[in-house]
């Protein structure tokens, strides 16, 4: 049994991420692709991903392609049919777009789960307050967690802090993912609104994305190994 965890693979070149993605698959449900990699290397990054998996003997893990498209309705339509030939499992948009925006992407891309983002955890009340967003934090989230499940999302990003209560406002059938999740003991680096696994599940995330933590390690499959066994024993 995997683990339900996202490892971010934000590899410095695609040998790096997919041996990453070789070692950690056998442990996790899903890999993500983020927009560093993605800008570098294109389609190949996603191909190098799904080779890893599939050497490692784990052929149905599943592809999260974290863009964060964000820009009129036509263009982010243009981009998510560009990506149709790649069949990610998530495929991330901005919330912050519109309702117009994410139907868009939604219906250019029926077979894949358009996944909005809420407010990244890089951001507390403050930033959100000079940029002139309505908060605190947790209002804004849920305000377009639920705005963008209306308009066609079939998964949203939350914090930890904020996935309870996004949990009570869409259907049950959302997946919710939560960045910022830091294993007891791990720094946060540059994330501000954080939790441990085992507090984000019970919090009602379905899908964990763990980066450095995992892939910052002398050996990324044995820490994957070592989650998925203590999430496995809390669950």
């Amino acid at each position: 049994m995997r683990a339900p965890i996202a490892v971010a693979l934000d590899a410095p070149d695609l040998e790096t991420l997919a041996r990453w993605s070789f070692e950690t698959s056998p442990y996790v449900s899903t890999l993500k692709v983020g927009l560093e990699v993605f800008c570098r290397d294109g389609a190949e990054a996603v191909m190098a991903a799904r080779d890893g998996a599939l050497r490692a003997g784990a052929p149905d893990t599943r592809i999260f392609l974290d863009l964060k498209l964000h820009d009129i309705p036509a263009t982010v339509a243009g981009a998510a049919r560009a990506v149709h030939a790649l069949a990610p499992d998530f495929l991330t948009v901005h919330a912050a777009g519109g309702a117009e925006m994410i139907s868009a992407a939604a219906n250019a891309l029926p077979d894949t789960r358009i996944t909005a983002v809420t407010v990244l955890t890089s951001l507390d009340d403050s930033v959100l307050e000079a940029i002139g967003m309505r908060g605190p934090s947790m209002d804004a989230a849920v305000r377009l967690a639920v705005l963008a499940v209306g308009a066609g999302a079939r998964a949203i990003v939350c914090s930890p802090l904020e996935v309870s209560a996004i949990r009570a406002a869409v259907p049950a059938d959302i997946t919710l993912i939560t960045p910022g999740v830091r294993p007891a003991g791990a720094g946060v680096q540059d994330q501000k609104r954080v939790a441990t696994p085992e507090s984000a599940l019970a919090s009602g995330a379905d899908l964990l994305v763990i980066g450095r933590p995992i892939t910052g390690a002398q050996d990324p499959g044995a820490v994957a190994r070592g989650l998925r066994d203590s999430l496995l024993e809390t669950t």
